[in-house]
C-alpha cells in the first residue's frame, strides 16, 4: 500500500511548521544555555594562559632536599615489613621527610603511608607545627604559616586525592603566594598552588568545567550535569546553525536588523566553530564510557612487574651507591628484575647496581597482554599524532608497543626507567581526534606551531562569544517582552 502523497499546499504547510519549531527550539534552547556558552568561551580563553593547579613531577622533585643516605637504617624490604604490606606496593620511594629519610609507600589499593628509614617507626600525623616545619624545607619558603586542616577544597576535589586525605595547607610567604597541600597521614606534598593560579582559575577552569566543590565531589552527578548542559547547548547551536542558512536562502543577506542581524550573520560565520567546540567538549566527558581507559589495570601492572610479593633483594649497600645529590630513590620490579631509579639534578636514571635495557623493557611489556601477540615495537624519538604534550613535559624517547588484540591496544613505555606512560586503544585514539584535535586544535601544522594554534583558538572563541553574547541579549529581551505579554511564544 502506497503512503499518501502530500499536496503542494500541505507540503508547504509542513515545511513552514518545521521552520517554526526549529526557530522556537533554537530560541528556547539558547535562552536556557546561552549564559553557559558565553562562560565556556570566556573561561576557555583564560585557560590558555593559566591551567588548573597540578603538582608536576619536576615540582615534586624540586621540593625535596638531597637524600641523607648515611641516615638510612632500613632496607626497602624491612620498610615493607614494618608497614605490614602483604604485596609489593604500587610505588615505593625513599626520600627526605623534613630532617630524616623516609620510605613513602603507595599501596596497590592507593592508600599511602610513610615509614621512617632511620627508626622504622610510622611517621606521626601532621599537626600545625610539623606541617610548618616540613614546608620550611621547600626552596620557595620565606615566612611559613600553617593555614589549618582541610579534607577537600577547590583544588583537591577530585577522587585521585582521596587516598591522601585529610590535608594541611601551609603558606610559604613568598612573592608568588605559594600554598602547599600536605597529607596529614604521611606529610607528602600532594599539591602546590600560587596566588595567580587560585585567582584566575575561578574564572578559568572552575567556570569552564563547572568545578564547584560540592558538585564535583559527586563525580556521577557532576558528569550528568555537564553532559546535559553541554548536550542542550549543542542542540541549540545545531538548530541555530541550520536556521541561519535557511534565512540566508532569502534574497537579502539577512532579513534582520540590529542585534538580531548581528546574531544571524555571526552565527553563520562562526556556527560551525561553536558546534565543533560544544560537540568535542561533550565528548570529553566520555558519555556512556565510549572511550577506553588510559592507564593499565592492576592485573597488567602485576604482570609487567613480574613480582607481587613484598620482597626486594637489594640492601643498604645499594642505597649507598646512589649518585650524590639524589633526592629520591624509587624501588620497583620490571619483568621479574629489581630496579632502583634515582632522581636528582642530573635527571632520572637506573642506579645502585641495577640496569635496564630497551630489550628488557620490551620483554616486560609483552607481559602486559600475555595472551596477545605483540604486533609492532616502535621507538618514538619526536612527538607524533598520538604521543604529544602541549605543556612541554613530554618524555622522549619512548617505546610504543602495539598489540594485536581486538581493541588494538597500544602502550607507551619509558625505555630509561621502565615506567608505563600510557595505554590507549582504538577508541582512545579516536578520542584524540574527536576531543584534542577539535577542542584544542592540537593536530597537524597547528600542533607544530603553538602560536598559530592559540591565535586561531582566540579568533574562533571571540567569534563564539559574539554569537553567544548577542544571543543572550536577544533572549533577555524576549523574556522581558514575554513577562509583559504572557501567553506569547
Amino acid at each position: 500500500m502506497r503512503a499518501p502523497r502530500l499536496t503542494g499546499s500541505a507540503s508547504k504547510a509542513l515545511v513552514k511548521r518545521l521552520k517554526r519549531w526549529l526557530h522556537l527550539g533554537h530560541r528556547w534552547l539558547g535562552i536556557v544555555t546561552g549564559v553557559f556558552v558565553v562562560a565556556w568561551f570566556a573561561s576557555g580563553l583564560v585557560m590558555l594562559a593559566v591551567g588548573f593547579p597540578a603538582l608536576t613531577e619536576a615540582e615534586r622533585l624540586a621540593a625535596l632536599p638531597p637524600l641523607d643516605r648515611a641516615a638510612v637504617r632500613l632496607t626497602p624490604q624491612e620498610a615493607m615489613a614494618r608497614a605490614g604490606l602483604a604485596r609489593f606496593p604500587a610505588r615505593l620511594t625513599l626520600a627526605m621527610r623534613g630532617g630524616e629519610p623516609a620510605y613513602w609507600i603507595t599501596g596497590a589499593d592507593g592508600v599511602r603511608r610513610a615509614v621512617s628509614a632511620a627508626t622504622g617507626l610510622p611517621v606521626p600525623p601532621l599537626d600545625a607545627a610539623s606541617a610548618a616545619a616540613l614546608a620550611a624545607t621547600h626552596p620557595a619558603a620565606r615566612s611559613v604559616t600553617d593555614l589549618g586542616p582541610v579534607t577537600r577544597d577547590q583544588w583537591t576535589v577530585t577522587a585521585r586525592f582521596d587516598a591522601a586525605r585529610p590535608f594541611r595547607r601551609v603558606a610559604l610567604g613568598d612573592a608568588a603566594g605559594t600554598e602547599l597541600t600536605l597529607s596529614v597521614a604521611t606529610g607528602e606534598l600532594v599539591l602546590d598552588t600560587t596566588r595567580t593560579e587560585r585567582v584566575w582559575n575561578w574564572v578559568g577552569a572552575v567556570t569552564h568545567w563547572i568545578y564547584l566543590t560540592p558538585l564535583r565531589a559527586r563525580a556521577g552527578l557532576w558528569q550528568d550535569v555537564v553532559l546535559w548542559l553541554s548536550g542542550i547547548a549543542l542542540a541549540g547551536a545545531v538548530s541555530g546553525y541550520a536556521l541561519g542558512f535557511v534565512r540566508l536562502m532569502r534574497d537579502r543577506l539577512t532579513p534582520y536588523r540590529g542585534w538580531t542581524a548581528w546574531h544571524h550573520l555571526a552565527g553563520v560565520a562562526g556556527g560551525l566553530a561553536i558546534v565543533t567546540f560544544l560537540l568535542s567538549g561533550w565528548l570529553s566527558m566520555n558519555p556512556r564510557g565510549w572511550f577506553g581507559p588510559r592507564a593499565p589495570d592492576a592485573a597488567m601492572r602485576d604482570s609487567y612487574a613480574g613480582q607481587t610479593a613484598p620482597v626486594f633483594p637489594l640492601g643498604l649497600d645499594a642505597v649507598a651507591r646512589a649518585p650524590a645529590g639524589s633526592v629520591a630513590l624509587d624501588f620497583a620490579w620490571i619483568g621479574g628484575r629489581p630496579l632502583v631509579t634515582a632522581a636528582g639534578p642530573g635527571g632520572t636514571a637506573p642506579c645502585c647496581g641495577t640496569a635496564l635495557t630497551p630489550e628488557a623493557v620490551v620483554a616486560a611489556g609483552r607481559r602486559l597482554l600475555p595472551e596477545t601477540p605483540l604486533r609492532a615495537v616502535t621507538r618514538i624519538a619526536a612527538p607524533d599524532d598520538y604521543w604529544y604534550d602541549r605543556h612541554g613535559a613530554l618524555p622522549l624517547p619512548v617505546l610504543r608497543l602495539a598489540f594485536d588484540d581486538p581493541a588494538g591496544t597500544w602502550f607507551h613505555l619509558d625505555p630509561a626507567t621502565g615506567a608505563i606512560l600510557s595505554r590507549t586503544d582504538r577508541s582512545g585514539r579516536a578520542n584524540r581526534w574527536l576531543f584534542d584535535a577539535l577542542h584544542t586544535l592540537d593536530a597537524g601544522p597547528l600542533a607544530r606551531h603553538p602560536g598559530w594554534r592559540i591565535g586561531l583558538i582566540i579568533a574562533l572563541s571571540a567569534l563564539g562569544l559574539s554569537v553567544a553574547g548577542s544571543g543572550v541579549v536577544l533572549g533577555w529581551r524576549r523574556l522581558r517582552r514575554r513577562g509583559r505579554r504572557p501567553g506569547r511564544a
